[in-house]
């Protein structure tokens, strides 16, 4: 019988969402739990390198983008690895330290660093495998393989074929592999369930990358693809289908942001024809709003009273939107402001009190801007040392992390002038997202997942 703390988990991470002062000391979603990009009462490190500041680094077989999540004594990641490339079997295993760094930054794994445009179709079979590790040490616990097959798309250059982040209500951790299925599984490895929605066609065969959401007993997926695109709830016990909605929208990326506002919870889902906060119980449309552009990826973050959605492909896009809107508030003072410059491609925000930073595109350039009115802090500055950015940054202790995709990272200070506090290096290359507790920041590389921590 689950404990409390694990059969109250939906309503904690509610509440956390609600109360941003109110230490994190679990992460069980891509983003963590209040949504900001902010971590509450964390302290980790301001510098590290290769052998500096890590206490464990483990292995990680295949590639996977998909963000790791933590909750209690365990680290949850997802991987794909090529059967017809590396050897299949390999689990993570800890490394000690400390270790010297290697030459040939990053090396050829995963691709070039830029690239436009899908790849072509793979043909051989990929497992797709989720591992469970231990917190303290790196070392696997469980790994389990929910699916071996070929892909049948290929994907973009900078992508991967499990870019999809986990999450877990502290009982139950829910997988996602997209076109490759949707897992259920005990906190053990056991398979409760799995679902099957089909295949997604992407544009250009960009891949695919958006991550499932909880709301309630209601796990929500988005499924925006070039034909067909969809909304859909599953029981998150049994796996069963509760609702679905079609989306006249094409390819985008975003994951569902849950909040509870204006006396009800919301589902929002930014897209290039319309961001849309649905009812999760029953998918009715709440509001509406457009105003964005092409391939919408980042999460959206709420603050204020406000959510904040933007765009940075063909163009850029950043609205404010009240909450308690109601039905098509395009054009409507409900968007309380507009910018178009200086928005994300990939990499979501971050809300810290009245400053809202975000990522110009995919470059290493970070604007600042006032949340409330969307007035410049700062503009355009560019992140010396680092050569393009998607990962999304995180705040905590008073600074903000900006990890960049060659191996260099910024850590700078959380306030309204720019200022550089530190720069590190690892022998790697980063795509996903950081993730931030207590003392310790945890990095996935395309070949370690790193737990960097002082002394």
């Amino acid at each position: 019988m689950p404990s409390p703390r694990l059969a109250l988990a939906p309503l904690f991470l509610l509440a956390v969402a609600a109360r941003a002062d109110l230490p994190t000391t679990d992460w069980p979603a891509w983003r963590g739990t209040g949504g900001t990009g902010v971590v509450a009462g964390a302290k980790p490190p301001v510098k590290w390198s290769d052998n500096r500041n890590i206490r464990w680094k483990a292995e990680v077989p295949g590639l996977g983008f998909s963000t790791p999540i933590v909750w209690k004594d365990r680290v949850y990641v997802l991987t794909a690895v090529d059967t017809g490339g590396e050897a299949a079997a390999a689990p993570a295993q800890a490394v000690p330290v400390p270790v010297e760094g290697g030459k040939g930054r990053g090396g050829k794994r995963g691709g070039p660093p830029g690239g436009f445009g899908g790849g072509m179709k793979p043909s051989s079979p990929h497992e797709f495998v989720v591992l469970a590790l231990d917190r303290a040490t790196g070392r696997t616990v469980w790994r389990q393989v929910a699916r071996r097959e070929v892909p049948h798309e290929g994907k973009h250059a900078t992508n991967s074929f499990a870019s999809g982040s986990p999450i877990t209500d502290g009982e139950r951790l829910y997988v996602t592999f997209g076109s490759r299925g949707y897992y259920c599984y005990d906190l053990d490895g056991k398979l409760i369930w799995e679902k099957d929605l089909g295949d997604l066609r992407t544009r250009n065969s960009f891949g695919e990358g958006s991550s499932p959401a909880l709301a309630g007993d209601h796990l929500l997926i988005t499924c925006d693809q070039e034909e067909g695109s969809f909304v859909v709830a599953l029981d998150k016990r049994t796996g069963r289908e509760v609702w679905r909605k079609e989306r006249a929208e094409r390819s985008s990326w975003s994951t569902p942001l849950v909040v509870e506002a204006a006396g009800r919870r919301q589902a929002i889902v930014a897209a290039a024809g319309r961001t849309r906060s649905y009812d999760p119980a029953t998918g009715e449309i709440i509001w509406e709003a457009g105003g964005l552009t092409e391939n919408v990826i980042p999460m959206p973050v709420t603050g204020h009273g406000l959510v904040y959605v933007m765009s940075g492909f063909r163009g850029y896009a950043i609205q404010a939107i009240r909450l308690d809107a109601k039905g098509d508030v395009t054009d409507s003072p409900a968007i309380v402001w507009n910018v178009r410059k200086s928005a994300p491609y990939v990499p979501s925000p971050v809300l810290s009190g009245d400053r809202l930073y975000m990522i110009k595109s995919n470059e290493a350039v970070l604007s600042c801007l006032d949340a409330r009115t969307g007035a410049v802090l700062y503009q355009d500055q560019r992140l010396e040392g680092l050569r393009g950015m998607y990962a999304s940054p995180l705040a905590a202790g008073g600074y903000v992390y900006l990890i960049g995709r060659e191996g260099t990272a910024m850590v700078i200070r959380d306030a309204a002038q720019f200022e550089v506090v530190s720069s590190n290096q690892l022998d790697d290359r980063f795509d996903a997202s950081p993730v931030i507790l207590g003392k310790d920041l945890f990095l996935r590389g395309h070949r370690y997942l790193y737990c960097i921590s002082e002394g």
